[in-house]
């Protein structure tokens, strides 16, 4: 248990320190981490909240294929978005491959469903009676659905903080995608793998402790807002 107990206390001197390949990694992962959660908010919350509040023919069908997304591997997305990316890719002339914004774009992917999901889910639980409440108030369709939506905002906001989670720990897709090139598309979680396989504990110990921080800054967020 030494090897752990010196990596822990070479980790703390490397953040203290600012050691550049470490902050070059935090730095990457939050850039694509930040860019694929505002494109998959803005695509999942609207077609969440449409699954949910709306009844229209097919609906089951949709939610079962969006519930399965929601199991869909890491390398499998990555698999996906490299065949499309790729140089012999429908996407190739956009040289998306072994960049952060072709990591955004399948982390996109993976946070889509899980924003999605978890926003009908709540939508479909909102309380009957407060949409009759409303109308028998006088209150316009509009009006109703932003009151609906305003009831369940902290269930919105804990959709955003669980696909954040999940974009935030990704590694297959990273890795596949981005190549894990050093200076330039290294993630955190690949830079964890990479210097755990070659023994350099300290340098990951630090990424994971950063890691950590970053997840109960979110979360300590997310309480800050429900008390406030």
């Amino acid at each position: 248990m030494d090897f752990l107990l010196s990596g822990f206390i070479k980790a703390i001197e490397l953040l203290i320190s600012g050691d550049s390949y470490t902050w070059s990694a935090v730095a990457a992962t939050l850039k694509v981490s930040s860019i694929s959660m505002l494109l998959s908010l803005g695509a999942g919350l609207p077609c969440g909240f449409i699954l949910g509040y709306f009844n229209f023919r097919g609906k089951r069908a949709l939610r079962t294929v969006l519930d399965t997304l929601l199991a869909l591997p890491t390398v499998f997305i990555g698999l996906l978005v490299y065949a499309f990316i790729s140089s012999k890719g429908p996407m190739g002339s956009f040289n998306l491959l072994f960049t952060l914004t072709g990591i955004a774009v399948g982390q996109t992917i993976l946070a889509f469903p899980i924003v999605a999901a978890i926003t009908a889910s709540i939508i479909e639980n909102i309380d009957p009676g407060l949409k009759l409440t409303l109308i028998s108030l006088g209150a316009g369709k509009r009006n109703t659905i932003l009151t609906c939506l305003w009831e369940v905002r902290y269930g919105i906001l804990a959709a955003a903080v669980t696909a954040y989670g999940r974009v935030l720990t990704e590694v297959g897709i990273s890795m596949m995608v981005g190549g894990n090139i050093k200076w330039h598309t290294r993630t955190m979680t690949t830079a964890i793998a990479l210097e755990t396989g070659k023994g350099m504990f300290s340098n990951g110990i630090a990424l994971g402790l950063i890691l950590i921080l970053i997840a109960f800054t979110v979360n300590l967020s997310l309480s800050f807002l429900r008390k406030k």
